[in-house]
């Protein structure tokens, strides 16, 4: 019977993110030596990725990097996905996810195929065979502006971040660009400002209000009031600077920023799944 003690597993689960049993299985296997069981947990798990690409990764955690670049900062938000939160908490799971952002900005990667050939692509590979799971870069994304500034939300306290926020101001508006982050994680806008709005969306939510309004018997002189108003509340609704502000919704986020003199340029919102 192989030899092997309870710190021998311990650290080969820190080290490699597999399961217990599957820790155990190798240590049996390779009669105790612990290097041999590293090897045979991460080719039992190479042979086992064409068998998990079918299944869903829905976990996972959102990793940031926020850089000097030309003309102030740029931020850069990479969803990084497992299948179970059992994964998604471990420490090698989140140092990865650190990986993946920092290979996405020193890539300059746009998608996640991008990174295929990064040195990273080795690591998420060799990840996803020690860990036993399948996972993935889900999606890259970035906002450059004068001032670049974060909220990392945990959803779960025991695991890592599941939402992500970056927003860009000018200087002024970095005063509250956190609260503003804040506000952009729990109410998910669609849009920055109403101007932003593709012309269809509006026609098309114009149409939908006057033909509400017909439906619902208002008198014809009163329907441009009326559709104006609706329409107004789909702004409210999905534009950020429109919307009630979550810390007092006697403002706007557009009147809170405004009020310390400065301007939301951009922003970009991650959650997990979503």
């Amino acid at each position: 019977m192989a030899k092997y003690t309870a710190a021998d597993i311990k650290e080969i689960r820190e080290t490699t993110g597999a399961g217990m049993l599957d820790v155990k299985k190798a240590l049996d296997d390779a009669d105790g030596d612990k290097a041999k069981a590293v090897e045979l947990i991460r080719v039992k798990g190479l042979k086992g990725i064409a068998k998990r690409e079918g299944r869903t990764a829905s976990e996972g955690l959102i990793a940031v990097d926020i850089r000097d670049s030309e003309g102030g900062q740029t931020g850069t938000l990479v969803e990084l996905n497992s299948e179970t939160d059992f994964v998604a908490k471990n420490d090698k799971f989140v140092a990865l996810g650190d990986e993946a952002v920092a290979a996405a900005v020193e890539s300059g990667a746009n998608e996640p195929e991008d990174l295929a050939d990064t040195p990273f692509g080795e690591a998420l590979t060799n990840a996803g065979a020690t860990m036993g799971e399948k996972i993935l870069v889900r999606r890259i994304g970035r906002v450059s502006g004068e001032v670049v500034s974060e909220y990392m939300h945990r959803t779960n306290k025991d695991l890592p971040p599941q939402v992500g926020v970056l927003v860009a101001t000018d200087k002024a508006g970095a005063e509250v660009a956190r609260d503003v982050a804040m506000h952009i994680a729990a109410f998910t806008p669609t849009y920055l400002s109403r101007e932003d709005v593709p012309e269809e969306t509006v026609a098309e939510e114009r149409r939908i209000a006057e033909e509400t309004a017909k439906n619902e018997g208002k008198p014809e002189k009163a329907l441009p009031k009326i559709v104006e108003g609706r329409l107004n509340g789909f702004f409210k609704e999905n534009c950020l600077l429109d919307q009630a502000f979550a810390k007092d919704a006697k403002k706007s986020v557009g009147q809170v920023v405004e009020e310390a003199g400065g301007t939301v340029t951009g922003y970009l919102r991650f959650r997990v799944g979503s």
